[in-house]
């Protein structure tokens, strides 16, 4: 299968949109811009975006070469996407790379403020000012938790808790350490405490982030109709991982394995998975997001981690789980990682994936929606029988391939491939297999047994 096939199986998001033809070309251009802000993306020109049906580009090395002199001299600064001209079917189509680059990249004729777009799900959106600040730190390699908390005061750093929280790793911290660190900086010759250092340490933190809360919340059901507990964790960013996670494992339960010879008491949701995503949301979060806080919502099947702020420009789930990382605040990360919180950089999403590998039950989801981030951890199902010939058929298989494609399953079962894949999502649904892919649709997705 060629990249032009994987592309037109997969639906328009983030790094993809199909456009009918060339007449929209300030939508294309705007498309454009806001792939190169984000994180980069593909459009394909030919394509009816809702049946992708293939209609294909009529003149098109005229049409190719007009793209290519529009960009060229729309967008400010100077972008120069990779355009090819494909063909399918015996169709012609336009095939435009974005890269993701540092820009931030605008519309040349409505400027700066006015013209900067960037990608939410399958839609362009006009950046706010909050976003175009954002970018512009990009730009200067500067993260929001580095810039000075101007207003703020140095003697707001809690010196007491900086001691006792980082001398167990740094033995000889004092105030003068507190630069290097990240906690303070100079803005005209003055030394303030950056927004990190307020996050952080800062004792009067909520005048400067209001909505620096964690707001932890525990539902009776599957739904959000009743509330059984509600809890705003108000302690500084590093005690607040325990302070949240004591909240979870007073509303989760624990439920029991009976061995040969011990009770073994297992947890209904992972540990260690729940300690990874709520260390991710509070270093990724973006603090710069007025009005909005991360949150835990429990429910009886599952819990969702949100915070403010998506995947940091540049990155996809993709790119995040294959082990890229860019950290959004980076005083806050490197604080955590020296205190052990955090192993490596971008190893904390695929780690959680890697947790619930050997588990039953269902995978979490992780999701950018609008301009937040959403990782949902499922609770761990006991073991399960097959109950079908096909379910012990496949199990069997299994146990000697160790993993097969679901045109190989359609095989052994002598059944179509939309038949398989009814069958697999039944065994996935009840934990007796797992899959292992690189997205939601990819077509290369291989099945594994569960345990």
């Amino acid at each position: 299968m060629n990249i032009l096939e994987n592309l037109l199986i997969a639906h328009e998001g983030k790094t993809l949109e199909f456009k009918e033809g060339t007449k929209s070309t300030l939508n294309i251009i705007k498309s454009v811009i806001a792939f190169a802000n984000t994180a980069g993306g593909t459009i394909v020109i030919g394509i009816q975006d809702k049946t992708k049906e293939v209609l294909g580009v009529a003149h098109v090395l005229q049409e190719e070469e007009r793209m290519a002199n529009i960009i060229s001299d729309s967008i400010e600064p100077l972008l120069i996407p990779d355009i090819e001209i494909v063909n399918y079917k015996n169709k012609e189509l336009i095939v435009i790379n974005v890269p993701y680059l540092v820009g931030p990249y605008y519309l040349k004729n409505t400027g700066l403020e006015k013209g900067i777009y960037i990608r939410l799900g399958s839609t362009n959106r006009l950046a706010d000012a909050e976003t175009i600040a954002y970018l512009q730190r990009l730009g200067r390699q500067i993260s929001f938790d580095e810039i000075p908390c101007v207003g703020a005061h140095i003697n707001e750093l809690d010196d007491k808790t900086i001691l006792k929280t980082l001398r167990p790793i740094l033995k000889n911290i004092d105030k003068k350490h507190y630069k290097s660190l990240g906690l303070t900086t100079l803005h005209h010759n003055k030394s303030y405490p950056t927004n990190a250092g307020i996050l952080l340490f800062g004792m009067n933190r909520f005048r400067w982030f209001p909505d620096s809360v964690i707001r932890c919340v525990c539902f009776s059901g599957t739904t959000r109709e009743h509330i059984v507990d509600q809890k705003d964790v108000n302690n500084n960013l590093i005690a607040a991982v325990d302070d949240c996670i004591a909240f979870i494992n007073r509303h989760t339960n624990m439920g029991a394995k009976i061995g040969s010879t011990k009770r073994e008491d297992v947890p209904q949701f992972p540990p260690a998975a729940v300690r990874e995503v709520v260390i991710n949301a509070i270093v990724h979060a973006d603090y710069a997001m007025k009005g909005v806080a991360i949150q835990i919502a429990i429910f009886s099947d599952r819990i969702e981690f949100t915070n403010p702020g998506g995947l940091p420009f540049g990155q996809t789930i993709e790119s995040a789980l294959s082990g890229i990382s860019r950290m959004r605040n980076r005083v806050i990360g490197r604080i955590f990682r020296e205190l052990k919180l955090i192993e490596q950089l971008g190893s904390g999403l695929p780690r959680i994936l890697e947790i619930y590998k050997n588990k039953s039950g269902k995978m979490p989801i992780l999701e950018e929606i609008n301009n937040h981030f959403r990782a949902t951890l499922f609770e761990i199902t006991a073991p399960t029988k097959p109950e079908h010939e096909w379910e012990l058929q496949l199990l069997k298989a299994l146990s000697k391939e160790k993993s097969l494609s679901t045109k190989q399953i359609a095989t052994l079962w002598k059944v179509t491939d939309r038949a398989a894949r009814l069958r697999l999502k039944i065994m996935l649904e009840r934990g007796l297999i797992k899959r292992e892919a690189e997205s939601k649709n990819d077509p290369k997705a291989t099945y594994t047994a569960a345990r």
